[in-house]
């Protein structure tokens, strides 16, 4: 089995080394590099290309917003993934638009905390259950007015059904399930999807999707 290679960025060497070694006791992941600041993510990501970064937010020597959003440029294709103590609403929509796939926070358990790492290896958007809350909320009370107003005209069928699902938190899997295809036609659909939208990720796209009525409270 190939392993996923992963790099931690996190200025607490001891929350490192605890994450390092939980991620170490998965047959599926590997540690690659770790790095305790965004300046060294940037050069080590170059360095290494892994798969995916699990980057925490604050750090005092370059922070993990700004790291994601230059490691983004120069390398678009590596997932980066967000640690924080705090489920801040601003610091988790500025996650977003930095290009993070996934944001997560410290306080969640072990088990939960490798199976989110696992589902955004896998592609998926690794959002804590409230986190992912968090943003239908907020999304859905700012922009309500806004129901179905400027959806792309070029969108077809298919892509609007998927679109809503993901909306809904669906994974990959449970949309092909339910709309009886396969799942690699689900993820072309979501390449689709998210290049109409001048999108990086997924989350992105649920965002969109609830901000356009797509998706019921």
């Amino acid at each position: 089995m190939e392993k996923a290679r992963l790099m931690l960025v996190d200025d607490h060497a001891l929350f490192r080394s605890a994450l390092a070694s939980l991620i170490e006791g998965q047959e599926d992941m590997e540690i690659v590099a770790q790095a305790q600041s965004g300046n060294q993510a940037l050069a080590q990501a170059e360095d290494t290309m892994p798969d995916l970064i699990l980057m925490d937010i604050n750090m005092p020597d370059g922070d993990g917003l700004e790291a994601t959003r230059q490691i983004k440029e120069r390398l678009p294709y590596v997932k980066i993934c967000m640690l924080t103590a705090s489920d801040d609403d601003d610091l988790l929509f500025e996650a977003i638009r930095a290009g993070a796939q996934g944001y997560l926070v410290k306080h969640m358990s072990p088990e939960s905390f490798v199976d989110e790492v696992r589902r955004q290896i896998h592609g998926e958007a690794a959002i804590s259950e409230e986190i992912a809350a968090k943003i239908v909320h907020t999304v859905a009370n700012r922009t309500r007015n806004a129901a179905s107003a400027g959806l792309p005209s070029e969108f077809t069928a298919r892509e609007m059904e998927v679109l809503r699902l993901v909306g809904q938190g669906c994974t990959n899997r449970e949309i092909a399930d339910l709309l009886s295809i396969a799942e690699n036609t689900v993820k072309n659909h979501l390449r689709n999807i998210l290049q109409k939208l001048h999108f990086e990720n997924r989350v992105q796209a649920a965002a969109y999707a609830i901000r356009h009525g797509l998706v019921e409270d």
